[in-house]
């Protein structure tokens, strides 16, 4: 049976270069409404995250919550989902660093942007921010990451960081970490605490 992961793959072939055939079938065989673009694979683990707290199961709303490999991409899948393309709704997380650079693309395709919510620095730095870094240590403790990222603050280039900044690097230093901790620190949350950005690409949903 179809399902959203199949539509996923399909249009992560399709920006790849492939047909976009399949996509398209799977569009509209599963009805999809409209499309999440992330950056990477933290970020889809935080909405999705976020998204099961609030008892949501957004494939069943006919969302695809899908990471494009990169900032840089969003063009891309704009135009391949958005108006030139398969004709779907688009929403989503920009740093604010690539604020323009979203918004220039987006405008090509023919997307409306506001749709686009923006970090700060990213994500990450966002969800550290609103637990405190003393509770990020926490969660780094309890999922046994404590003797590592000791090691890891140890290191030279760390010692004139703040706390905030050595917790989002520290994230970045091993593979798959990232997207582990996307789910724990958003699972964290307090309810009234959840970043604006992330609270309004699911309130928009």
């Amino acid at each position: 049976m179809a399902d959203m992961e199949s539509f996923r793959e399909a249009v992560t072939s399709w920006a790849a270069g492939g047909t976009g055939d399949s996509a398209r079938e799977l569009a509209a065989r599963l009805s999809v409404r409209a499309v999440v673009l992330l950056e990477g694979p933290s970020d889809a683990a935080a909405v999705s995250a976020l998204a099961a707290r609030r008892g949501r199961n957004l494939a069943d709303e006919r969302v695809c919550v899908l990471s494009m490999g990169g900032a840089m991409s969003v063009g891309r899948f704009a135009h391949l989902l958005g108006p030139p393309g398969l004709g779907l709704r688009l929403t989503g997380l920009c740093d604010e660093a690539e604020r323009r650079y979203y918004a220039r693309a987006l405008e090509r395709a023919g997307a409306p942007h506001p749709g686009f919510f923006v970090c700060a620095a990213d994500l990450e730095d966002e969800l550290i921010r609103a637990l405190g870094a003393t509770r990020v240590e926490e969660l780094v403790r309890v999922e046994g990451d404590l003797r590592a990222l000791k090691t890891f603050l140890r290191q030279p280039a760390q010692q004139d960081r703040t706390s905030q900044q050595q917790l989002r690097r520290f994230f970045g230093t091993k593979k798959g970490r990232k997207i582990h901790y996307g789910r724990v620190l958003v699972e964290a949350l307090d309810p009234d605490r959840v970043p604006a950005p992330l609270d309004d690409v699911l309130t928009s949903l």
